[in-house]
């Protein structure tokens, strides 16, 4: 039964790359014994309820091979019908290109960008460790499961996989087991080429526990023992070496022209015939393959049925623990939270909004339990520690408990963000991480990855424009804002003072399906009179103490350069020039609003002049005139660095003056939100 099961696997997988004509055939190929295995003796999951929250997680970190998870959620059971096998990567089908989550039943990550998946396993596993220490009681053992991950040579190169597993071995994280697809081939041909390391030792070096299986093509009793052995080890992540043949049974095995193509037809013909299939028939499925998979899924379903008794005697047992727990699975925020939003008036004293960020946190993270943060080796610069944090760290090692919520991510952005994405992916969680904004680029593919996959994953950058001063360009973010506000789903909030600080945490954490960058400053800001936590959930507002009726001028500004406009209205107001002050801190949420939302904020016909220390790049949307970057910075005391590039109140005031002027002369004002909408398809509102 085995031998027919993987044999259909193989068939199956080289028929939906030739009906899709494009595709990756060879590691579901070469792979199948390993998923057989898995997913017929390891893999707790249960396709009738997929959600369930102590089942097995399993990732495919080489999501290219997505044939093969297709095939096995197929099988078992899960909403993918042969229809859907039949249409691989096409337009609105359940079997993409690459899995998707929330796109696919069964697929927990997204994956495709090599080094993504294991490293969101680092974070599936994190989440299962804490959220066991959290919950669990003597005879219930709530959560109390495995993450398992296939991944290849190709993740195995990727420096986010390093960061991630470098961590993984320190946090001692033993519910986790990585399986790798040693099949010596890559995209350009062998490994021989460009990967030569010895993996086990390095592994072994990150503080994992190894092992190796010699022929993953036929030995499927190593295979099983090996992970029955990983499973034993409780201190130690566990990576299994498994030697395969990529596209095994093809006439090409074992050669690179089965990676990434299409096997040629004389070729599944001759497969066909090889493993007992009829030659002249595609998406061959034996009745006995559908029963051996839905025997498994029934036992999985009795695995899924004993942990609900469990839930229920548990529910009996810590009402309040158990209540807890499904608000928090079901990513329900707890009630009241909002009201430990600190308030600011203007007489309270300036702070840089990193420090007011640090404020919050010390209020919310009591009344918010499921907040779960950490920096890149940043704490005191990012101020994401809040008062009274315990640290994530291994029970062992004296330095914290698996209950902790304050991770020590080290020098790992990259690492840090796709570790993110597997905590918040696994729900009952909502991750943040701090570094300076100039690093969200080093993380950049998986920040992308949160907004694809719609994570509520708070990202805290601070250190944010050239403000930052004497480190200089090397660290000073200019084009950084606008990548990040031009990345669909993504929430990008600049905030300029305490109140602001607090209506982007507000938004940020009552938004279930997408990220949210922070972006914070190092130097100290005055709390603005007129400021807003309302306010920002519409984007941007109009600053009515700085403002003026019928205005000459509009003046729009972000996060630190508020203050500065709001001096330039003074200066422009001493000219009887009226002027109306607008804070903007999030574009995207301005974006939003209805159309006369928008015209009754920067009102129809008169000048705008948009001011931020970033990258003027994007703000020709919302203003005439721009204010702001358009070359990397200088190394300097940030006040000289500000003066040097002319962000300044009197600057500003200057090229407002200088806008009013412009218009008067050419006798019209352009209008700024043109009725048309974009050429793209709006498919869903996020």
């Amino acid at each position: 039964m085995d031998t027919t099961c993987i044999n259909t696997v193989r068939v199956l997988a080289a028929d939906m790359v030739k009906t899709a004509k494009s595709g990756h055939p060879g590691t579901p190929m070469g792979c199948a014994p390993v998923a057989h295995v898995l997913f017929s003796q390891f893999v707790n999951v249960d396709p009738k309820e997929s959600h369930w929250p102590n089942r097995d997680r399993f990732l495919l970190s080489n999501g290219h091979a997505c044939a093969l998870q297709y095939i096995m959620l197929h099988f078992l059971g899960f909403q993918l019908s042969m229809e859907d096998l039949q249409n691989l990567r096409k337009v609105n089908s359940s079997t993409p290109g690459h899995p998707e989550r929330g796109h696919t039943d069964g697929v927990e990550v997204t994956t495709g960008p090599l080094g993504q998946g294991i490293a969101n396993a680092v974070g599936l596993a994190i989440a299962e460790a804490h959220m066991a220490a959290t919950f669990n009681k003597p005879d219930y053992p709530l959560i109390d499961h495995y993450t398992y991950v296939l991944l290849g040579d190709g993740c195995l190169q990727e420096g986010v996989q390093s960061e991630a597993c470098s961590l993984a071995g320190h946090l001692k994280l033993g519910k986790l087991i990585a399986i790798y697809d040693d099949n010596k081939i890559t995209i350009d041909g062998s490994t021989k080429l460009s990967f030569t390391e010895d993996v086990l030792r390095r592994f072994e070096a990150y503080g994992w526990h190894t092992l190796s299986v010699s022929d993953g093509d036929k030995d499927l009793d190593s295979i099983q023992q090996a992970i029955e052995e990983a499973k034993k080890v409780t201190e130690k992540p566990s990576l299994i070496k498994i030697y395969t043949t990529i596209g095994f049974g093809s006439e090409n095995q074992g050669n690179e022209k089965v990676h990434g193509s299409s096997l040629k037809e004389q070729d599944i013909v001759q497969l066909k015939k090889k493993f007992g299939f009829d030659d002249k028939k595609d998406f061959q499925v034996p009745s006995t393959v559908y029963d051996y998979y839905h025997k498994r899924a029934k036992a999985c379903g009795r695995i899924r049925e004993a942990w609900n008794q469990l839930f229920s005697r548990y529910s009996e047992a810590y009402a309040k623990e158990a209540q807890d727990f499904k608000r928090r699975m079901a990513g329900e925020l707890p009630d009241g939270w909002k009201e430990t939003l600190p308030r600011y008036t203007a007489k309270d004293k300036p702070q840089a909004t990193r420090k007011l960020s640090e404020a919050l946190l010390t209020q919310i993270t009591t009344a918010i339990p499921e907040l779960v943060g950490g920096s890149a080796d940043l704490t005191s610069s990012n101020n994401t520690r809040w008062e009274k944090a315990v640290d994530f760290q291994a029970p062992s090692t004296g330095l914290g408990n698996y209950s902790g919520r304050y991770l020590r991510y080290g020098v790992r952005e990259h690492g840090m963000f796709a570790i993110m994405n597997g905590m918040a992916a696994y729900q009952g969680i909502i991750p943040f991480g701090g570094t300076f904004l100039n690093f969200l680029t080093y993380g950049w593919g998986a920040a992308r990855l949160s907004a694809l996959s719609r994570l509520r994953v708070l990202y805290l950058m601070t250190q944010d424009s050239i403000g930052l001063g004497e480190d200089g360009p090397t660290h000073q973010p200019i084009e950084t804002l606008a990548l990040a506000r031009a990345t669909p789903v993504m929430l990008t909030f600049r905030p300029a003072d305490g109140n602001e600080v607090s209506g982007a945490y507000l938004v940020a954490m009552e938004r279930k399906n997408g990220p949210s960058i922070f972006s914070l400053t190092r130097q100290d800001l005055p709390q603005i009179d007129g400021s807003s936590i309302e306010g920002v959930q519409k984007g941007a507002y109009v600053i009515e103490p700085a403002s003026d009726s019928n205005p000459d001028v509009i003046i729009v500004a972000t996060g630190s350069e508020v203050p500065i406009s709001l001096e330039s209205v003074q200066i422009l107001r001493k000219k009887n020039i009226k002027t109306r002050l607008v804070s903007m801190p999030c574009t995207e949420l301005f974006d939003e609003q209805s159309l006369e939302y928008r015209q009754s904020v920067l009102l129809k016909g008169v000048p705008v002049v948009s001011v931020e220390a970033l990258s003027t790049f994007g703000w020709h949307k919302y203003s005439h005139a721009q204010v702001g970057m358009t070359t990397f910075g200088v190394s300097g005391p940030y006040k000289d660095v500000y003066e040097h590039f002319k962000i300044t109140s009197d600057h500003v005031a200057e090229v407002a003056e200088n806008a009013i002027q412009y218009f008067k002369k050419h006798g019209h004002v352009p209008e700024l939100f043109p009725q048309f909408r974009s050429c793209s398809k709006d498919i869903e509102k996020t």
